[in-house]
């Protein structure tokens, strides 16, 4: 590799935010899989009330199989449950139960964010939950979020149409999200969140039902379907060496104080989604009909002709044969004119250079702690260990 390639890649690395100490070193499949994903521009929001309501099959679906840029908004961080691995309650049981959504995604792929929504324990009704929450407020964080993760579809894991069914924060996030669907493209509902990142018009909003919801297996099967789209979320994925059942089940293992650890599934296994707002899918296919291709970005298409064949002819014997290119496409993605994706696909591009050149880095220091404005010496250790020249 000439040196001033290497230079380019060492440039890159340093404008990574380093996420640990030891980051984990990718294998060619995997590459290949974040290869997919950069080639993906679409995104879906999975909302809910609490940490354990997400459905974790259908997040790592759309995350490893429809390799969708992919986030799950719990309106609460879990204060108001039961902790079967220690004596913390309520804010400590909070800050557990944030840090085992955040392992969660981390396993699944996707991303975590929240509201200012408190959990206060069990409630009988969305009414008796907005008397504890403040509905503007916990609304105007819902709507902040969509506007800034600008998700193409979202989806609920409940049914807005059923208060006192359920729990009535579950019942409550999802007619926040529904009201907060037709609110996002309205610049005048929550100004300061629409002049910070804009508005946004989410294409479709799903419900993510199931049997459970019609109360039998065969009252479920003798429903009305018509609205109904299904996708099979139980594929295997050659490239992980797993099955989205399986991904599933560890991501869903993360909630330990809850005792939500599960074997992994393997199989066929459908979900449901009832259209709630938008155009239904001709297809089982949750992004039909949207533009998930470089084209949608204005600048788009001649970054889709770099990048679209690395995805054909992937060599995984020697990532590294696609460098130039993707070195090529770099300038062309910091270039493009939507901050949004720009800033998305600028990240994943460059973590991708980084795994093809093989390049290893490390910053060491024999010092645990200094003190402000005191110099310290860090050893640094790179080396090329790719085969690109």
């Amino acid at each position: 590799m000439n040196k001033s390639f290497f230079l380019r890649l060492l440039f890159l690395f340093f404008t990574i935010v380093a996420v640990a100490q030891a980051p984990k070193k990718p294998t060619a499949s995997e590459i290949y899989h974040n290869l997919q994903k950069l080639n993906f521009v679409g995104s879906a929001l999975y909302i809910a009330a609490h940490p354990d309501d997400e459905n974790t099959r259908l997040i790592s679906y759309l995350v490893n199989d429809v390799h969708a840029n992919t986030a799950y908004l719990s309106l609460t961080r879990g204060d108001g449950g039961q902790n079967l691995i220690g004596p913390e309650l309520r804010e400590l049981l909070g800050v557990i139960r944030t840090q085992e959504l955040l392992a969660a995604r981390k396993t699944d792929g996707a991303q975590q964010f929240f509201t200012r929504a408190n959990d206060f324990g069990y409630s009988k009704n969305p009414d008796e939950t907005f008397e504890f929450w403040n509905r503007e407020d916990v609304l105007s964080d819902v709507v902040l979020n969509i506007r800034r993760f600008k998700p193409d579809i979202i989806i609920d894991r409940f049914d807005h149409r059923s208060p006192g069914s359920t729990h009535g924060h579950h019942t409550a996030s999802a007619m926040l999200s529904v009201e907060a669907f037709d609110l996002v493209d309205n610049a005048s509902k929550f100004p300061k969140s629409a002049e910070e990142y804009g508005t946004w018009k989410p294409q479709r909003l799903f419900f993510n039902t199931s049997w459970w919801f019609y109360g039998s297996q065969e009252k479920f099967e003798k429903a009305d379907k018509s609205r109904l789209v299904s996708v099979e979320t139980g594929n295997y994925m050659p490239e992980l060496g797993l099955s989205n059942g399986e991904i599933a089940s560890l991501s869903r293992s993360m909630h330990k104080s809850q005792g939500f650890g599960s074997t992994g599934s393997r199989g066929a296994e459908t979900e449901y989604l009832e259209l709630l707002k938008g155009s239904k899918p001709s297809e089982n296919n949750l992004f039909e009909g949207i533009n998930t291709k470089w084209s949608r970005l204005e600048g788009g298409s001649e970054i889709g002709a770099i990048l679209d064949p690395l995805e054909e002819n992937f060599n995984f014997k020697n990532p590294s044969e696609m460098l130039p290119q993707l070195l090529k496409a770099y300038p062309m993605v910091s270039n493009l004119k939507d901050e949004h994706w720009r800033k998305i696909k600028l990240e994943q591009l460059k973590q991708l250079i980084l795994d093809c050149g093989g390049i290893f880095i490390e910053a060491a220091s024999e010092s645990n702690s200094i003190n402000p404005n005191e110099n310290f010496k860090v050893n640094i250790e790179a080396i090329n260990r790719g085969k690109s020249t």
